[in-house]
Protein backbone atom coordinates (compact mmCIF):
# COMPACT_ATOMS: atom_id res chain seq x y z
CA UNK A 1 0.00 0.00 0.00
CA UNK A 2 1.39 3.40 -0.98
CA UNK A 3 -1.82 5.85 -0.76
CA UNK A 4 -4.78 5.65 1.66
CA UNK A 5 -7.95 7.44 0.14
CA UNK A 6 -10.00 8.32 3.24
CA UNK A 7 -13.51 9.19 2.41
CA UNK A 8 -15.88 11.43 3.53
CA UNK A 9 -19.40 11.76 2.76
CA UNK A 10 -20.93 14.60 4.58
CA UNK A 11 -24.35 16.32 5.18
CA UNK A 12 -24.92 19.36 7.32
CA UNK A 13 -22.03 18.58 9.18
CA UNK A 14 -20.77 22.32 9.57
CA UNK A 15 -19.81 22.13 13.14
CA UNK A 16 -17.51 19.14 13.26
CA UNK A 17 -16.29 18.86 9.83
CA UNK A 18 -13.37 20.95 10.28
CA UNK A 19 -12.58 19.45 13.38
CA UNK A 20 -12.67 16.08 11.44
CA UNK A 21 -10.43 17.21 9.07
CA UNK A 22 -7.88 18.33 11.35
CA UNK A 23 -7.68 14.91 12.72
CA UNK A 24 -7.54 13.26 9.58
CA UNK A 25 -4.96 15.59 8.43
CA UNK A 26 -2.72 15.37 11.65
CA UNK A 27 -2.55 11.41 11.40
CA UNK A 28 0.64 10.08 10.39
CA UNK A 29 0.29 6.78 8.76
CA UNK A 30 2.69 3.81 9.14
CA UNK A 31 5.09 2.26 6.64
CA UNK A 32 5.29 5.76 4.87
CA UNK A 33 2.09 5.35 3.41
CA UNK A 34 0.24 8.87 1.76
CA UNK A 35 -3.26 10.41 2.29
CA UNK A 36 -5.43 11.39 0.05
CA UNK A 37 -8.80 13.03 1.47
CA UNK A 38 -12.06 12.82 -0.75
CA UNK A 39 -14.86 14.49 0.10
CA UNK A 40 -18.51 14.39 -0.96
CA UNK A 41 -21.29 16.98 0.54
CA UNK A 42 -24.56 15.90 -0.24
CA UNK A 43 -26.43 19.42 -0.75
CA UNK A 44 -26.03 20.30 2.76
CA UNK A 45 -28.41 22.64 3.95
CA UNK A 46 -26.48 24.26 6.29
CA UNK A 47 -22.62 25.86 5.66
CA UNK A 48 -21.08 22.77 5.25
CA UNK A 49 -19.70 23.31 1.27
CA UNK A 50 -18.43 26.48 2.60
CA UNK A 51 -16.55 25.67 5.57
CA UNK A 52 -14.95 22.94 3.15
CA UNK A 53 -14.03 25.22 1.21
CA UNK A 54 -12.52 27.71 3.06
CA UNK A 55 -10.69 24.82 4.64
CA UNK A 56 -9.10 23.82 1.80
CA UNK A 57 -7.85 27.39 0.90
CA UNK A 58 -6.39 27.64 4.24
CA UNK A 59 -4.66 23.92 3.85
CA UNK A 60 -2.90 24.00 0.79
CA UNK A 61 -0.56 20.85 0.16
CA UNK A 62 -3.45 18.95 2.08
CA UNK A 63 -4.57 16.14 -0.84
CA UNK A 64 -8.02 17.21 -0.36
CA UNK A 65 -10.55 16.45 -3.52
CA UNK A 66 -13.99 17.55 -3.14
CA UNK A 67 -17.59 17.17 -4.99
CA UNK A 68 -20.86 18.44 -3.71
CA UNK A 69 -23.77 16.73 -5.12
CA UNK A 70 -26.87 18.58 -7.01
CA UNK A 71 -29.15 17.05 -4.77
CA UNK A 72 -29.50 15.18 -1.82
CA UNK A 73 -28.88 11.41 -2.19
CA UNK A 74 -28.06 9.69 0.46
CA UNK A 75 -24.83 8.60 2.31
CA UNK A 76 -24.26 5.70 -0.13
CA UNK A 77 -24.89 7.80 -2.93
CA UNK A 78 -21.80 10.09 -1.78
CA UNK A 79 -19.39 7.49 -1.07
CA UNK A 80 -19.95 5.77 -4.67
CA UNK A 81 -18.64 9.24 -5.70
CA UNK A 82 -16.23 9.03 -3.38
CA UNK A 83 -14.72 5.67 -4.13
CA UNK A 84 -15.31 6.73 -8.10
CA UNK A 85 -12.68 10.03 -7.16
CA UNK A 86 -10.43 7.63 -5.03
CA UNK A 87 -6.89 7.19 -6.08
CA UNK A 88 -5.12 4.99 -3.89
CA UNK A 89 -4.87 1.38 -3.32
CA UNK A 90 -6.83 0.90 -0.56
CA UNK A 91 -9.73 3.35 0.85
CA UNK A 92 -11.74 3.49 4.11
CA UNK A 93 -14.75 5.72 5.04
CA UNK A 94 -14.42 8.55 7.93
CA UNK A 95 -18.28 9.93 8.73
CA UNK A 96 -17.87 13.72 8.77
CA UNK A 97 -18.77 13.51 12.76
CA UNK A 98 -16.69 12.57 15.87
CA UNK A 99 -18.08 8.86 16.30
CA UNK A 100 -14.63 7.37 14.75
CA UNK A 101 -11.20 8.10 15.96
CA UNK A 102 -8.51 8.63 12.60
CA UNK A 103 -5.53 7.91 14.77
CA UNK A 104 -6.70 4.41 14.58
CA UNK A 105 -6.10 3.68 10.88
CA UNK A 106 -3.31 2.35 11.59
CA UNK A 107 -4.71 -0.56 13.44
CA UNK A 108 -6.27 -1.50 10.37
CA UNK A 109 -3.63 -0.65 7.99
CA UNK A 110 -1.40 -2.97 9.97
CA UNK A 111 -3.15 -5.91 8.86
CA UNK A 112 -2.90 -5.67 5.55
CA UNK A 113 1.31 -5.70 6.03
CA UNK A 114 0.81 -8.58 8.56
CA UNK A 115 -1.74 -10.53 6.72
CA UNK A 116 -1.90 -8.93 3.57
CA UNK A 117 -5.86 -8.31 3.92
CA UNK A 118 -7.72 -7.20 1.14
CA UNK A 119 -10.82 -5.74 3.74
CA UNK A 120 -9.87 -5.28 7.50
CA UNK A 121 -13.09 -4.04 9.79
CA UNK A 122 -13.03 -1.88 12.46
CA UNK A 123 -15.36 -3.89 15.23
CA UNK A 124 -16.79 -1.19 17.94
CA UNK A 125 -17.75 -4.04 19.72
CA UNK A 126 -14.31 -6.44 19.76
CA UNK A 127 -12.00 -5.50 22.27
CA UNK A 128 -11.69 -3.31 25.18
CA UNK A 129 -11.18 -0.07 23.51
CA UNK A 130 -13.51 3.02 24.86
CA UNK A 131 -17.29 3.32 24.01
CA UNK A 132 -19.45 5.97 24.98
CA UNK A 133 -22.72 4.24 26.28
CA UNK A 134 -25.71 5.19 24.50
CA UNK A 135 -28.92 3.53 22.96
CA UNK A 136 -29.56 -0.25 24.17
CA UNK A 137 -31.96 -0.92 21.17
CA UNK A 138 -29.35 0.54 18.89
CA UNK A 139 -26.82 -2.41 19.87
CA UNK A 140 -29.59 -5.09 19.63
CA UNK A 141 -30.16 -4.13 16.06
CA UNK A 142 -26.94 -3.69 14.92
CA UNK A 143 -26.44 -7.34 16.69
CA UNK A 144 -29.11 -8.71 15.39
CA UNK A 145 -28.44 -6.72 11.10
CA UNK A 146 -24.99 -8.16 11.99
CA UNK A 147 -25.82 -12.13 13.06
CA UNK A 148 -28.87 -12.86 9.87
CA UNK A 149 -25.65 -10.59 7.39
CA UNK A 150 -23.35 -13.48 8.87
CA UNK A 151 -25.89 -16.18 8.26
CA UNK A 152 -26.43 -15.61 4.76
CA UNK A 153 -22.30 -14.17 3.79
CA UNK A 154 -20.94 -17.12 5.90
CA UNK A 155 -18.73 -14.88 7.53
CA UNK A 156 -18.43 -14.15 11.60
CA UNK A 157 -18.28 -10.86 11.62
CA UNK A 158 -19.00 -9.02 15.32
CA UNK A 159 -20.34 -5.93 13.24
CA UNK A 160 -21.40 -5.45 10.35
CA UNK A 161 -22.58 -1.73 10.15
CA UNK A 162 -19.34 0.11 10.94
CA UNK A 163 -18.19 3.05 9.13
CA UNK A 164 -14.53 1.70 9.12
CA UNK A 165 -14.24 -0.96 6.46
CA UNK A 166 -10.84 -0.77 5.02
CA UNK A 167 -11.08 -2.13 1.25
CA UNK A 168 -8.60 -2.56 -1.48
CA UNK A 169 -9.67 0.12 -4.23
CA UNK A 170 -9.47 -2.54 -7.10
CA UNK A 171 -11.86 -4.11 -5.28
CA UNK A 172 -14.19 -1.25 -4.24
CA UNK A 173 -14.44 0.10 -7.55
CA UNK A 174 -15.16 -3.18 -9.21
CA UNK A 175 -18.43 -3.30 -7.17
CA UNK A 176 -21.65 -2.45 -8.50
CA UNK A 177 -22.79 -0.39 -5.38
CA UNK A 178 -26.61 0.32 -5.70
CA UNK A 179 -27.90 1.24 -2.13
CA UNK A 180 -27.73 5.37 -1.92
CA UNK A 181 -28.67 5.80 1.87
CA UNK A 182 -27.68 3.42 4.81
CA UNK A 183 -28.12 0.38 2.62
CA UNK A 184 -24.47 0.82 1.86
CA UNK A 185 -23.31 -1.26 4.95
CA UNK A 186 -24.70 -5.23 4.18
CA UNK A 187 -24.51 -4.41 0.29
CA UNK A 188 -21.28 -3.89 0.09
CA UNK A 189 -20.72 -6.54 2.99
CA UNK A 190 -22.72 -9.08 0.44
CA UNK A 191 -20.77 -8.00 -2.10
CA UNK A 192 -17.23 -8.46 -0.89
CA UNK A 193 -18.15 -11.54 0.77
CA UNK A 194 -18.83 -13.36 -2.94
CA UNK A 195 -15.01 -12.15 -4.25
CA UNK A 196 -13.17 -15.64 -4.81
CA UNK A 197 -10.69 -15.96 -1.98
CA UNK A 198 -11.01 -12.42 -0.53
CA UNK A 199 -9.20 -12.39 2.94
CA UNK A 200 -11.30 -9.90 5.41
CA UNK A 201 -9.87 -9.58 8.67
CA UNK A 202 -11.68 -7.10 11.94
CA UNK A 203 -10.03 -5.40 14.54
CA UNK A 204 -11.18 -3.76 17.48
CA UNK A 205 -11.55 0.13 17.24
CA UNK A 206 -12.81 3.06 20.03
CA UNK A 207 -16.20 4.06 19.38
CA UNK A 208 -17.62 7.85 20.27
CA UNK A 209 -20.98 7.93 19.15
CA UNK A 210 -23.00 10.69 19.01
CA UNK A 211 -26.84 11.59 20.38
CA UNK A 212 -29.53 12.68 18.00
CA UNK A 213 -29.47 16.32 19.57
CA UNK A 214 -26.06 15.98 18.70
CA UNK A 215 -26.66 14.65 15.23
CA UNK A 216 -27.09 11.39 14.47
CA UNK A 217 -29.04 10.80 11.56
CA UNK A 218 -29.35 6.79 11.33
CA UNK A 219 -33.02 5.73 12.62
CA UNK A 220 -35.24 2.68 12.86
CA UNK A 221 -36.56 3.18 9.93
CA UNK A 222 -32.86 2.37 8.55
CA UNK A 223 -32.76 -0.76 10.26
CA UNK A 224 -35.91 -2.33 8.44
CA UNK A 225 -33.83 -1.16 5.33
CA UNK A 226 -30.89 -2.43 6.17
CA UNK A 227 -32.70 -6.01 6.96
CA UNK A 228 -34.27 -5.87 3.07
CA UNK A 229 -30.88 -5.13 1.79
CA UNK A 230 -29.39 -8.09 3.66
CA UNK A 231 -31.79 -10.22 2.16
CA UNK A 232 -31.92 -8.49 -1.22
CA UNK A 233 -28.29 -8.91 -1.77
CA UNK A 234 -27.72 -12.14 -0.06
CA UNK A 235 -30.54 -13.88 -1.74
CA UNK A 236 -32.85 -12.40 -4.31
CA UNK A 237 -30.02 -10.26 -5.76
CA UNK A 238 -26.99 -12.30 -5.99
Amino acid sequence: MKKLSILIPAYNEEKTITVILDKVKDVKLIHGIEKEIVIVNDASRDQTAQVIQNYITNNPGSNISFFSQPFNQGKGAAIHKAIEMATGDYLIVQDADLEYDPEEFNRLIEVVFKAQADVVYGSRFKGGDAHRILFFWHSIGNQILTFLSNALTNLNLSDMETCYKLIRADLAKALELKEKRFGFEPEVTAKLSRIPEVRIYEVGISYFGRTYAEGKKIGWRDGFRAIWCILKYNIWAK
